[in-house]
Order: C-alpha cells, then sequence, then structure tokens
C-alpha cells in the first residue's frame, strides 16, 4: 500500500509533470493507493474555485482514504520528534511528523516529494517510494 502525500497531489491538479506525479499516473489502477484523511484536508484546502475544489474531490474518492491519526500515532509521533531533535534535525511541520508516524507504524510506503521527510526514512524506517 502506497500513501501518496499532499506535495504529489497537488503537484499531479496543477499539472506539473514530476517523477512522482509520473509515477502515480503509472500507478493508478496497478497498486494500492491511498489517500491519507489530513492529506485530504490539506488538498482540498487549497483550491479557491468551487469547480476545482470539487474535480479534485471527485479524483480523489476514487481511492480509499486511510483514518491517519489517533491517540497511538499522536504519541508516536510525539517521540519520534523528539528523536529527530535530538539528533539536531527539526521537523518543521507538525503534519508531516504525523503522515510519516502513521506510514512507519502502518508499514505503509510514502510517495512524496518534500524533504522533510528524509530524515523520517534516514534515521526511523520510514519506506520511501523513489521512482
Amino acid at each position: 500500500m502506497v500513501l501518496v502525500d499532499s506535495s504529489v497531489w497537488i503537484d499531479h491538479f496543477a499539472g506539473r509533470g514530476t517523477p512522482e506525479t509520473e509515477w502515480l499516473d503509472r500507478a493508478a489502477g496497478r497498486r494500492a493507493l491511498v489517500v491519507g484523511d489530513l492529506i485530504l484536508a490539506e488538498v482540498l484546502q487549497g483550491f479557491r474555485a468551487d469547480a476545482d475544489f470539487h474535480k479534485a474531490r471527485r479524483a480523489l474518492s476514487k481511492f480509499p482514504v486511510l483514518f491517519m491519526v489517533g491517540e497511538a500515532v499522536a504519541l508516536r509521533s510525539a517521540r519520534n520528534y523528539r528523536a529527530l531533535r535530538a539528533r539536531g534535525i527539526t521537523v518543521r511541520r507538525t503534519i508531516d511528523c504525523l503522515i510519516a508516524t502513521c506510514c512507519i507504524l502502518r508499514n505503509v510506503e510514502l510517495l512524496h516529494s518534500d524533504r522533510d521527510f528524509d530524515p523520517f526514512e534516514q534515521h526511523l524506517g520510514l519506506s520511501v517510494v523513489h521512482p
């Protein structure tokens, strides 16, 4: 199962061809792709026009939604944040820490184009799709 991060969806909906969006286009229908509830909110809140919002909502509704945060993920996320900070790495966004932690705990691969996930892969075992 592969969780697609908002960084990839945003590029996809903007029509930007990146290695990650090209991988997404090839993998759709061939790999088990999921959209996280946090990512769904993050992506959809960025649309200004109602028509674009509804178009993206319909496109994203084709994928199962992964419920990402509960007490276990929240607590482990705080521990992961602290572990990285002890190494001198500051995670800039709480949502990235929650997403990475959810993937680690549930053994889900992450497709992203956001360097903020790199420390989670390097130090905490996050499994990442590298197109």
